[in-house]
């Protein structure tokens, strides 16, 4: 069986952290980095990540999402917001990124802008929002995949008051709103969820070849 398998069936939505234990800089900076390679939709990357270490702020965060202790004891929790609305000065920096990292003309990538435009920025404000949210939960998933393959654990949540963690984050001003969240580190020996058998769908009921 390959590692990418072998780590997949490794992770699971960890419940109790060993809080003392803390991710190390270097893996941080490469957990991170597989996040930074996240998919998106034209690559806009509509959304802020918060990587929450400060012990106060975790405290107010913990209350925030009924008093889970995976926001206290993971060695830190990500916080992914999505940008409400995006407009056309977003493109036009997201061009201009392309165009610096790509060594090109940013009026050669007019009809690309254009394109964006044309698409993401009609939507309706809330199907923007709804759509920016499904871009974080990408990045998300880039999350575990790299934490699995790091051997650092991590528990998805969405059991918090979003509006609660946009007012003690300061998000609101910024035009973000908390999509979803996730802690990480390493879990604590008294969690005994780590040794149940992981439940999925059979294969042949998961997947329909067509």
């Amino acid at each position: 069986m390959n590692n990418t398998i072998e780590n997949l069936k490794w992770r699971y939505a960890t419940k109790k952290f060993d809080a003392s234990k803390k991710i190390s800089k270097e893996n941080l900076d490469e957990l991170l980095e597989g996040v930074q390679l996240s998919a998106s939709s034209y690559g806009l990357q509509p959304y802020q990540i918060f990587v929450v270490e400060n012990p106060e702020i975790r405290e107010k965060l913990k209350t925030a999402a009924w008093n889970q202790t995976q926001l206290t004891e993971a060695s830190q929790v990500i916080v992914f917001a999505n940008h409400k609305k995006l407009d056309e000065a977003y493109v036009d920096n997201y061009i201009k990124n392309v165009a610096e990292t790509r060594d090109l003309k940013v009026e050669d990538l007019q009809g690309m802008a254009d394109m964006i435009k044309n698409s993401t920025l009609q939507f309706s404000d809330a199907k923007q929002n709804e759509w920016a949210q499904k871009q974080a939960y990408l990045a998300l998933g880039f999350l575990l995949n790299t934490a699995a393959h790091l051997k650092i654990d991590v528990c998805p949540m969405e059991g918090f008051s979003a509006e609660e963690f946009d007012n003690i984050l300061g998000l609101e001003e910024k035009g973000l709103h908390t999509a979803v969240i996730a802690c990480i580190g390493y879990r604590s020996e008294e969690d005994k969820m780590q040794h149940a058998a992981k439940v999925r769908k059979s294969k042949e009921d998961l997947f329909k070849f067509i």
